[in-house]
């Protein structure tokens, strides 16, 4: 008896005509985590400061069902979690303590954090970390490290210690490398004369924040940069060169943020060139409208290229890869849901080219071959080698999950007030 040929069989035969073997594929895929940014989940409001937002970040809508304490962004994030094929990670901000109201942010120890570890052990779930270097009183004039108040800078330096101590105790419990990412705001609206020594505090105060040595195989530093941010347009000190120079002199991570560029600037071309001389990068991935917006992640050209880069240099492994956005203007969890899909729908893109053959064409000069067979690659079915994958891992294929996250809504998310 002839059995019926699925959609995945009939994808799968037209993947092969190229050499290309799909179960490989989403076995390679499997195998990719991605950290879902906790701070979607309640707009950056955290647990310690009820007005975290700040340094130029911005968060805009008024959705209803916005987590309301620690449980409830723990059970979105669990709910988020089973709609994304794949084990992955949380991201954490410092604020996302949970304290008796009592603890200064600069005073945190990985015990402010025992219930995060222990949904993430029951879940197998990794922890990432971030000093929260914003929306606190001892941001002066809007400075941290690079503020020329002494008292100011050794606040900022001890929670940044701190923070690497907390992001290895989290390597540690849950036997996976955490990455610490430190990004601070300081800047200035308009066009300081000064430009050097701001940079020169914010220098010192790294060394001191990474002299402590720490477990490499449970802690992953890295420095971000961003081109500006709101109220601090005309200059910033951790600019991108500052923070590349940093950490390559240094051999620390560096974090690659979509939208904390040009708009015109591409950042999917830099990855290669960053991981010459880095040991391993961060990459926030994001979708900027005109500036550093942070739009949930769509499936668009930009999206394509970052994963087509990773892939086809085999920079996959040195690579962490992490959601970066916050909208409240839709459903909190969708845009978890939606942004994390649609990053493993490109890797997945990626994955399904026949790379060797591409490097061979390329190598003997038959650009022709090497242009007709990636265009004609664009138009075949990942899309359904994508379902296969969601099926194979019980998560809902298509847009079927959306009637999951309605029941939610109904039931969990509306009834917050």
């Amino acid at each position: 008896m002839k059995l019926e040929r699925t959609a995945y069989d009939i994808a799968k035969e037209t993947y092969q005509k190229y050499g290309v073997d799909t179960d490989r594929a989403i076995s390679e895929l499997k195998k990719i985590s991605i950290s879902l940014q906790c701070w979607q989940g309640d707009d950056i409001t955290g647990f310690l400061n009820q007005n975290a937002a700040g340094g130029g970040i911005q968060v805009t809508g008024n959705y209803p069902g916005k987590a309301r304490n620690a449980t409830e962004l723990r059970n979105d994030l669990t709910f988020a979690l089973s709609l994304i094929p794949g084990k992955h990670k949380v991201n954490l901000h410092a604020i996302y303590a949970e304290t008796d109201g009592s603890v200064a942010l600069d005073q945190l120890g990985v015990n402010h954090f025992t219930n995060w570890v222990d949904w993430a052990k029951k879940r197998g779930v990794g922890l990432d970390f971030n000093p929260t270097c914003f929306g606190h009183p001892m941001v002066k004039d809007g400075l941290t490290l690079s503020s020329p108040d002494e008292t100011t800078r050794k606040f900022w330096i001890h929670h940044c210690q701190n923070a690497r101590r907390i992001g290895e105790a989290f390597g540690k419990a849950l036997n996976q490398k955490s990455v610490v990412n430190l990004w601070i705001p300081d800047g200035s609206k308009d066009f300081p004369v000064d430009v050097l020594a701001p940079r020169q505090r914010l220098k010192d105060s790294l060394d001191q924040i990474f002299a402590e040595p720490l477990d490499a195989r449970y802690l992953l530093d890295t420095v971000e940069p961003k081109l500006f941010g709101i109220g601090l347009e005309g200059y910033t000190a951790g600019s991108s060169e500052f923070y590349l120079g940093y950490a390559v002199k240094n051999q620390i991570g560096f974090c690659l943020d979509s939208g904390h560029f040009h708009p015109t600037e591409d950042i999917s071309d830099k990855i290669s060139s960053v991981l010459l001389y880095v040991p391993e990068l961060l990459l926030h991935v994001s979708r900027p409208m005109r500036w550093d917006s942070d739009h949930v992640v769509m499936l668009d050209d930009e999206l394509f290229r970052i994963a087509e880069k990773l892939v086809r240099n085999q920079l996959l492994e040195r690579t962490h890869l992490g959601l970066d956005y916050f909208d409240a203007s839709i459903n909190r969890v969708s845009a978890w849901v939606v942004g994390a899909r649609n990053l493993q729908k490109a890797l997945l893109k990626a994955l399904l080219e026949p790379h060797d053959f591409l490097k061979k064409m390329e190598n003997e000069g038959n650009l022709t071959a090497r242009l007709a067979i990636t265009e004609e690659l664009k138009s075949l079915p990942f899309g359904l080698v994508y379902d296969h994958f969601c099926q194979t891992e019980g998560v809902p294929a298509q847009a079927s999950w959306l009637e999951n996250l309605t029941e939610y809504e109904t039931k969990c998310l509306l009834e917050r007030k």
